[in-house]
């Protein structure tokens, strides 16, 4: 016989109760409930019914990372190198760099192309084989080049739409030049977690030979009205721009002028970040409106021997809700005299002169890097770094 008790009988009065149910059990028989119970379920069977489990949210990533390098000549005394090695190993050591990177962007100095003929006003001409370099580029991770400098109609034209060929039929982006001004000038929209990047490149570089005109081949010179324009138009059209500049002096860390006002018409028109290049060594960074100016990124592969482009850095920039969140500068040897055409990331002491000499050209430009690790990272104000 089961008896049922409360729960709540308070152990007191347990004797007693259990005392009077003896006397009443036989002249009562069974004890039978008034209602009985809808269900005879024993303790084995007894399920528990929870509600349905709530999905957490999707984590939406909505950083933007994009990686910067300098100038890339993929020919003159590296020729034998990479024809006996292949295309593929400048990158080699640089994939880890790159791996986390939704864009990855360098300047890209001198044709593709087997075509065309070599301008004779120029010392220094140069061309890469089109499909082997166009190849190895994608295979590293770039998908957005900027053409627009002093090496890009090195074979004239023909060199040039060859080059264009052998970009589109990989899917690398290209800026800065094109078969007339129009094209030179025109944008490229590169889509990342569903937040459109747009790029623009221009050349201050001479010869002025090599600038488009309306029916000619070439690249986007950097008139200021032109910068203005197309970064207000493309800024219509996306969440972040970026302008890049072939500008400056070669072998030097001093700013020109027209680089410093160049650079601020970017930002002041809507640019988050300018890229600059040309001088093959390391120029200042400076914070300028919640934009950032790269004044040179120096070389990143480039086929000669030089003991001035020594070092470098790759520059690796985030991005929340269209604004700057972070930027560090990953110092590299680029000293083809022992990489052989083969960058390699720095560390220790090597790392930390590379960030000394950034910090003090860009304390120039009132901007503070802090050294984390052997990197240079821009110090941002609270309220910029960290965008909800």
């Amino acid at each position: 016989m089961h008896i049922l008790f409360s729960r709540q009988l308070h152990s007191l009065f347990k004797p007693i109760a259990i005392g009077l149910l003896m006397l009443l059990l036989p002249a009562c028989g069974m004890l039978t409930p008034r209602t009985a119970p809808t269900e005879t379920t024993s303790p084995e069977q007894t399920t528990i019914s929870t509600p349905p489990a709530i999905a957490a949210p999707a984590v939406v990533d909505d950083e933007i990372r994009i990686s910067a390098v300098g100038d890339i000549m993929l020919d003159g005394t590296a020729r034998p190198v990479l024809q006996e090695n292949g295309y593929d190993y400048p990158f080699v050591h640089m994939l880890p760099v790159f791996k986390d990177a939704h864009v990855v962007i360098g300047n890209l100095e001198g044709p593709l192309t087997t075509r065309g003929t070599a301008e004779s006003d120029k010392t220094y001409t140069f061309r890469s084989p089109p499909d082997k370099v166009s190849a190895a580029l994608k295979n590293a991770g770039f998908n957005v080049v900027t053409l627009a400098n002093n090496h890009t109609l090195d074979y004239g034209p023909e060199g040039l739409a060859q080059t264009l060929e052998a970009l589109d039929a990989v899917g690398i982006h290209h800026v800065g030049a094109g078969a007339d001004l129009a094209a030179a000038r025109r944008v490229a929209i590169v889509t990342v977690n569903g937040q459109r990047v747009a790029f623009l490149g221009y050349s201050v570089t001479l010869p002025e030979t090599f600038y488009a005109g309306a029916h000619k081949a070439g690249t986007a010179f950097g008139h200021e009205a032109h910068v203005r324009a197309d970064v207000t138009a493309a800024r219509l059209q996306a969440d972040i721009v970026i302008v890049s500049f072939h500008w400056g002096q070669e072998g030097k860390t001093e700013l020109r002028e027209y680089q410093t006002h160049l650079g601020h018409v970017a930002i002041d028109a809507g640019a988050q970040a300018v890229l600059g290049h040309h001088p093959h060594i390391l120029q200042a960074i400076e914070y300028y409106k919640d934009g950032v100016i790269l004044y040179s990124l120096g070389n990143f592969v480039f086929g000669s021997y030089s003991k001035t482009a020594a070092v470098s850095a790759v520059a690796q920039l985030s991005f929340r809700q269209g604004r700057l969140t972070a930027l560090r500068m990953v110092p590299i040897r680029v000293n083809n005299f022992e990489v052989q055409f083969q960058p390699r990331v720095l560390a220790g002491a090597e790392a930390d002169a590379v960030v000394d000499t950034l910090q003090r050209l860009s304390a120039l430009q009132n901007t503070t890097l802090t050294n984390l690790a052997g990197e240079a990272h821009l110090q941002l104000p609270a309220t910029t770094a960290r965008v909800e």
